[in-house]
């Protein structure tokens, strides 16, 4: 197991420490810095682009936050760059701008985003860089494939998986019953090996998250905690949330 003390030692801000009101949007240098100076670890997520980049942005397409339209990897880096979002002056970053950016001061907790289509640039552009990366960081990822990845190209890098118990929500309708069952039991678990889970809030506790963390000795962070009750159960199935909407 790879899993450090500092992935557990302070809360983590999900997509940073954003504050829509204030002008402080998910994923942005902004959020970046307000979590830096909170003191927080930070959460964000990670997109591949045409060109092999590795870009600092939560959704598939671009629509919710910028003025542009379509798939994310369908543009490169510079393009995804110049891009406006809606609601701040800040620019896209890559993941080598972010670690810049951080330069070593808080962990960095990154989700590598997939289609679930067998790609695994955005895996492979994520160990590469973070090959030289001497600050505290650990990549994580809903997709067992690119977990299986990150073990197979930089196993020293803390790697996690990202899950839920039942994936009911809408967003998973073209998974199979089958994979939903194997995601939801860690199934993948011996080809994965994951140092660290990362399980919805709502649906703990969960017997694979559970036994992970009780039997297997992996460290369990909980996604996103933005209320009381969340705070609760973090507190009480957790060893350290992923939060937003409010200050620990």
């Amino acid at each position: 197991m790879n899993a450090p003390d500092w992935l557990v030692a302070r809360p983590i801000a999900h997509r940073g420490l954003h504050e829509p009101a204030a002008g402080i949007i998910e994923n942005t240098p902004s959020a970046i810095d307000a979590a830096i100076a909170g003191g927080y670890a930070i959460e964000v997520d990670l997109q591949p682009t045409a060109d092999g980049e590795a870009m600092v942005f939560h959704d598939d397409e671009l629509e919710r936050l910028t003025t542009a339209h379509g798939p994310v990897k369908a543009r490169t880096a510079r393009e995804l760059a110049a891009l406006d979002f809606r609601a701040t002056a800040d620019r896209m970053m890559s993941l080598p701008d972010l670690l810049l950016r951080v330069a070593g001061r808080v962990p960095l907790v990154i989700e590598l985003k997939s289609l679930y289509d067998g790609d695994a640039r955005v895996a492979e552009r994520a160990c590469d860089v973070l090959a030289s990366y001497a600050g505290p960081a650990a990549l994580m990822s809903f997709d067992p494939d690119l977990v299986a990845a990150v073990r197979r190209l930089a196993p020293r890098i803390p790697r996690g998986i990202t899950m839920e118990r039942r994936y009911d929500d809408p967003e998973w309708h073209g998974l199979s019953a089958a994979t939903k069952f194997i995601w939801g039991n860690l199934l993948h678990f011996p080809r994965t090996q994951p140092d660290f889970v990362a399980h919805y809030v709502k649906e703990l506790p969960a017997p694979a998250a559970t036994l992970a963390r009780r039997q297997l000795g992996r460290p369990l962070l909980t996604w996103t905690v933005r209320t009381e009750e969340d705070r609760a159960i973090a507190r009480a199935q957790a060893d350290q949330m992923i939060f937003e909407g409010f200050r620990p």
